[in-house]
C-alpha cells in the first residue's frame, strides 16, 4: 500500500474492527475495551493478514491521551489536586517503591542483571491514567472523593515517571557498576526539577490567564467550529510544547492545560465540545496497545506472564489498599485506589522501550510488560465492578475489619469542647464539594447549626480550622452518622453525586432516625424514582433546577418589560 494512504488505512482498520469487536464484547457482557484490544492484536504485526502502521497508531493514540487528560483537567481544579496531596504524594511514592521492589525481586530470581531488574520493576509500578479515567467515567466517579484521590495519585505517579525517564540512564549505569556517575546523577536530578518546576510556574502564571482568554476569544466569534478548534489546539499545542520544551509527558502537559482552562466560564462547553474526539481517539489508545502485543509470549513463557500479572493485579492492589487504610481513609477509598492501580499502560511501554534501547532490559522483559498490560487492562473493569460486593462481603465476614474501620480517630468524632446541646434541630450535610460548600455557606449566613460529614480528611481538617463542625468518614456507616448527631437532626442534606451512595446514606439515616427529612442531589432524572423509594423526600436534579431558574428569571423579566 502506498505510504501516503497508510494513515487512512490505519484509522479505517482500527475504528472499523474496534467497532465490530467492541460490539461483540458488549453482547458477551464484557467491557468494550476488550474488543478494542483484540482489534489491535488482529491488525498488529504479530498476527497474519492486514498489518496497520504501528508507529502511526501510536501517535494517534497519543492524541487520545492528550484529549482525555485535557478533559480531566477541565473538571479537576488545582484545589482538588492539593486537597488530596497528603495521601496522593506519599501514597504514590511508597506504592511505586513497593511495586518496583516486587518486580526487581522477581527479575533477580530469573537471573537478570540489577539494572534490568530495576527497569522491569519500575515499568510494573506505574498505572495507566487512561484506563483509570475510562473506568471512573463509566461509573460516574470522577468527581467523587474516591475518584479525586485516585486521579491525584496517578498524577503524582506521572510526575515521578517524568523524573525516572531522565534519570534512568545514569541510574542503570550505577546499578551495573559503571562509575563514576554521582555528579552526572546530581546534575540530571537538578535539571529535571528545574524544568518541571519551570513548566508548572509557567502554567500557573501565564497559562492560567492566557488559556481562558483564548477560549473567550473563540467563543466571542460565535463560530462553533472555531471554538472546537480552539479547544483541540490548546490541548494538543500545550501538550506538545510542554513535552518539547520541558520534557514532561504529553498527558501531563494536557492535564495542566485543562486545569488552567478550567478558570474560564466556557470550561463546561469546552468539555462537551471535545467529548466526541476524546472518545474516538481514546479507542485508538487501546487498539495501539493490542498492536504491540505478541501472543506468542503466552505460549513461550506462561509462568513468567502469570508472575508479572500477579505483581500488577495482586501485589500492587494489596499494597495500595494497605497504604490507603494506613492513612486512615475508609475501605471504599482503599478499594477504589487499589483497583485503579491494578493495571499498567503508557508509561510502562515508554520505560520498557527505553530500557531495551539502552541495552539494559532484554527483549523478553518488554514482551512480558506488554502481556501484563493487555491482560490487566482487559480485567480492570471487572475489578471495579467487584468493589461493592467485596466490601459487603468483607464487612459481613471480618470482625477485625469492622474494628479497624471503627478505630479511634480524632477526626471521626466532634471535639470534646463542642456543646452538643446547642445542636438541637441541626442540619447534617454529607459531602463538602462545590454543592455541599454552597449549602453550608447559606446555612452559616442564616445562623442554622450544621455538621458536615466528608470522606476527605483534608477538608474536615480545614473546616475545623475555620471553626466549623465536621466529622470524617463514610456517612453510610451508622457509627459515622451517630458521631454527626443525626438523632438531633431536622434535615439531612446529601450533596454527593453518586446515586448508589445517596441511597445507602438515606437508608442508614432513616434506620437511626425514622421520619428524618432527607434532601439529596441527583446525577440525572432517571435516578429520581430510585432515590424517592429509598426515603429521600426531595431530589434536586441539576438540569431540572437550572431549567426552573432560567424559566423563572425569563418570566419575571417578561412581566417587567412585556405588555401590561
Amino acid at each position: 500500500m502506498p505510504h501516503e494512504t497508510s494513515l487512512i488505512a490505519t484509522i479505517a482498520a482500527g475504528f472499523g474492527l474496534a467497532l465490530v469487536l467492541g460490539y461483540l464484547a458488549v453482547r458477551l457482557k464484557m467491557p468494550p475495551l476488550v474488543g478494542y484490544l483484540l482489534a489491535g492484536i488482529a491488525i498488529g504485526p504479530a498476527t497474519p493478514g492486514f498489518v496497520a502502521d504501528v508507529a502511526l497508531a501510536g501517535q494517534l493514540a497519543e492524541i487520545g491521551v492528550m484529549l482525555l487528560m485535557f478533559g480531566v483537567g477541565l473538571h479537576f481544579s488545582l484545589a482538588d489536586l492539593l486537597a488530596v496531596r497528603r495521601i496522593a504524594v506519599p501514597g504514590a511514592i511508597l506504592q511505586i517503591a513497593v511495586a518496583t521492589a516486587m518486580g526487581m525481586a522477581t527479575a533477580s530470581f530469573w537471573g537478570w542483571r540489577p539494572a534490568a531488574a530495576f527497569v522491569f520493576g519500575l515499568a510494573l509500578s506505574v498505572a495507566s491514567t487512561v484506563v483509570l479515567l475510562r473506568a471512573l467515567e463509566a461509573r460516574g466517579q470522577v468527581d467523587t472523593v474516591n475518584g479525586r484521590i485516585a486521579v491525584g495519585w496517578l498524577v503524582v505517579e506521572d510526575l515521578v515517571m517524568v523524573l525516572a525517564l531522565v534519570l534512568l540512564p545514569p541510574v542503570a549505569a550505577l546499578l551495573d557498576g559503571q562509575t563514576p556517575v554521582g555528579e552526572e546523577l546530581g546534575q540530571a536530578l537538578l535539571w529535571t526539577f528545574a524544568k518541571v518546576g519551570g513548566f508548572i510556574v509557567l502554567m500557573l502564571l501565564v497559562g492560567r490567564r492566557l488559556l481562558p482568554w483564548l477560549l473567550w476569544l473563540a467563543a466571542r466569534s460565535n463560530s462553533r467550529e472555531l471554538f472546537t478548534l480552539g479547544v483541540v489546539a490548546a490541548a494538543v499545542g500545550v501538550a506538545y510544547g510542554s513535552a518539547k520544551l520541558f520534557d514532561v509527558s504529553f498527558a501531563l502537559g494536557a492535564f495542566f492545560a485543562g486545569m488552567m482552562m478550567r478558570e474560564s466560564e466556557f470550561a463546561h462547553r469546552a468539555a462537551d465540545e471535545s467529548l466526541p474526539l476524546r472518545d474516538a481517539f481514546s479507542v485508538l489508545f487501546f487498539v495501539s496497545v493490542g498492536m504491540l502485543f505478541d501472543p506468542a509470549i503466552l505460549l513461550a513463557e506462561p509462568l513468567r506472564v502469570l508472575a508479572v500479572v500477579a505483581i500488577v493485579m495482586l501485589g500492587k492492589t494489596f499494597a495500595a489498599i494497605a497504604l490507603v487504610l494506613a492513612f486512615r481513609y475508609p475501605l471504599g477509598s482503599a478499594m477504589t485506589v487499589g483497583a485503579s492501580l491494578a493495571q499498567i499502560g503508557e508509561f510502562s511501554f515508554i520505560l520498557a522501550g527505553l530500557g531495551v534501547a539502552l541495552g539494559v532490559l532484554p527483549a523478553e522483559g518488554n514482551s512480558l510488560v506488554l502481556a501484563a498490560a493487555l491482560i490487566s487492562i482487559a480485567a480492570n473493569p471487572l475489578l471495579f465492578a467487584a468493589i461493592e460486593p467485596a466490601m459487603a462481603w468483607l464487612r459481613e465476614r471480618s470482625p477485625a475489619l469492622r474494628r479497624f474501620e471503627a478505630r479511634e480517630d480524632p477526626l471521626a468524632a466532634l471535639p470534646e469542647h463542642v456543646d452538643t446541646r446547642r445542636l438541637e434541630g441541626l442540619v447534617v450535610v454529607v459531602g463538602h464539594g462545590r454543592v455541599g460548600r454552597a449549602v453550608t455557606d447559606a446555612l452559616h449566613v442564616a445562623g442554622v447549626p450544621f455538621i458536615v460529614i466528608d470522606q476527605n480528611r483534608e477538608r474536615v481538617e480545614a473546616l475545623r480550622a475555620a471553626g466549623l463542625h465536621a466529622v470524617w468518614g463514610d456517612a453510610a456507616e451508622p457509627l459515622v452518622l451517630v458521631q454527626a448527631h443525626v438523632a438531633r437532626a431536622s434535615v439531612l442534606v446529601v450533596a454527593t453525586p453518586d446515586t448508589f451512595d445517596v441511597r445507602r446514606v438515606a437508608e442508614t439515616a432513616l434506620t437511626l432516625r425514622p421520619g428524618l427529612e432527607i434532601v439529596a442531589r441527583s446525577a440525572g432524572a432517571d435516578a429520581d424514582a430510585l432515590l424517592q423509594t429509598a426515603g429521600v423526600a426531595r431530589v434536586f436534579v441539576a438540569e431540572a433546577e437550572l431549567a426552573h431558574a432560567i424559566a423563572a428569571h425569563t418570566v419575571a423579566r417578561w412581566r417587567g418589560v412585556g405588555p401590561a
